[in-house]
C-alpha cells in the first residue's frame, strides 16, 4: 500500500485519488539554491479538519464546526456526521504512552516470530534497530540466512550486504498477535506469533469501548504497525479481511504529524481530510469500516512536525537513538479483532 510521491496524470482520477494527489509531497527547484537543493511545493492546508483546534474551540465556546459532534462518552471523543461509525480521540495518550509505544514499536514489535516486510527478502531479522545503533552490517551466509557483523567484520566477507541504518530506515511494517499474510490477503493462525502485550490490550480496550455493541467487550487478536519515512504515503484502502466489521479498529498515532484521508464507500465520494498529530487515536466501526482511508502526507520539518515535546522527552534517552529516529517518522498501531 506504499506509494512513492510521484503521481501520473490520470483525466480519470477518482475524488479520492484527487485528495490524495493534492496532499503529497511534491517538490520544485528554486533557483536561489543550487541545482540539486529540493524544496516542497506549497499546498493547501485550509480545509484540513484539525481537532486539536476543534477540541480547544469546543472547550471554550461550546461551538462545533458543521457536520462535527461531540459523542456520548466520559472523554471528548469527536464524530463526523455523515461518516457513522468514525471517532477522533486527539489526546488520547499520554506522553510517557507515546514514548512507551515508540520503544515497543522500535525494538519490540519487530522482533520474530512478528513478521515484517524484511521476511520476504532477508527471513527473520532480529535485533534490527540496536543492530543499526551499533552501526553493524546484515550479512548473507549463504543461501538460506543472514546475520549481523560489525563493520570492519563485514567488510571482509564477500558476500551480499545492507547495513542496519538502511534496513531500518526500510521497515515498512510488523504484524503483532495473529499474522496477517499480505501475499494471500488473509490470517495465517498456523503462523507462529506472540500474543499482543497486555498494556496494548487493555489501552485499545479502554478507547475501542466507545464504539463497540451494547455488552461487548473488545478482543485485540491481531495489528499491523506501519511505520513512515518522508514521502512516505499510505494508498486509499479498505481494512476488510476481519470476519466482522461492526468491530473497531483502533489505530494510534505517534511520532510525526500526517494528514488522514477518510473517504466513503465509493473512491468517487470526496474524503475528509484532517490533521492525526501524535498521541491520537482513531476508531473505526460499523459502517466506516467500509469507507476508503490512506495518509498521503507526513510532515518532518520543525515547523509542522508537532513533536518538540515528544523530541524532548525521547532525547532523555541513551544515546538519542529513539529521537533522531522518530523526528523524520510516523508510526502507527492500528489493532483489530479478527474473528
Amino acid at each position: 500500500m506504499y506509494e512513492s510521491a510521484t503521481v501520473s496524470d490520470d483525466a480519470d482520477r477518482t475524488a479520492f485519488r484527487r485528495a490524495e494527489k493534492n496532499y503529497k509531497l511534491y517538490y520544485e527547484q528554486d533557483s536561489k539554491f543550487s541545482r540539486k537543493k529540493k524544496l516542497p511545493k506549497p499546498v493547501d492546508l485550509s480545509s484540513v479538519l484539525d481537532f486539536n483546534s476543534i477540541s480547544q474551540d469546543f472547550n471554550r465556546t461550546g461551538v462545533l464546526p458543521d457536520g462535527i459532534r461531540v459523542a456520548e462518552s466520559d472523554s471528548q471523543v469527536f464524530c463526523i456526521e455523515n461518516r457513522p461509525g468514525f471517532y477522533f480521540i486527539p489526546n488520547a495518550l499520554s506522553l510517557e504512552e507515546q514514548c512507551k509505544w515508540i520503544r515497543e514499536s522500535l525494538t519490540s514489535f519487530s522482533q520474530p516470530p512478528n513478521r515484517t516486510n524484511h521476511n520476504a527478502i532477508y527471513g527473520p531479522v532480529a535485533d534490527l534497530f540496536d543492530s543499526a545503533k551499533a552501526n553493524k552490517v546484515l550479512v548473507q551466509e549463504d543461501a538460506n540466512g543472514w546475520k549481523f557483523y560489525d563493520g570492519e567484520e563485514a567488510k571482509q566477507r564477500s558476500c551480499k550486504s545492507v547495513s542496519a541504518s538502511v534496513l531500518l530506515r526500510k521497515l515498512r511494517w510488523s504484524t503483532l498477535g495473529l499474522q496477517f499474510d499480505w501475499s494471500k490477503r488473509n490470517y495465517d493462525v498456523s503462523l507462529p506469533h506472540n500474543n499482543i502485550p497486555d498494556a496494548l490490550c487493555q489501552l485499545a480496550k479502554k478507547h475501542a469501548a466507545i464504539a463497540m455493541p451494547a455488552g461487548e467487550e473488545f478482543r485485540p487478536e491481531g495489528a499491523i504497525v506501519n511505520y513512515f519515512g518522508l514521502g512516505d504515503t499510505l494508498g486509499g484502502h479498505l481494512d476488510d479481511m476481519e470476519a466482522d466489521w461492526s468491530k473497531p479498529i483502533v489505530s494510534m498515532s505517534l511520532g510525526c504529524k500526517a494528514i488522514f484521508l477518510l473517504g466513503g464507500k465509493s473512491k468517487e465520494d470526496p474524503p475528509h481530510a484532517m490533521y492525526l498529530r501524535s498521541g491520537d487515536v482513531v476508531l473505526m466501526a460499523g459502517e466506516a469500516r467500509e469507507c476508503f482511508h490512506g495518509v498521503p502526507r507526513i510532515f518532518i520539518d520543525e515547523e509542522n512536525a508537532d513533536i518538540g515535546a515528544l523530541e524532548s522527552e525521547l532525547s532523555h534517552e541513551s544515546g538519542h537513538s529513539f529521537a533522531e529516529y522518530i523526528k523524520t517518522s510516523r508510526i502507527n498501531i492500528n489493532i483489530r479483532q479478527v474473528f
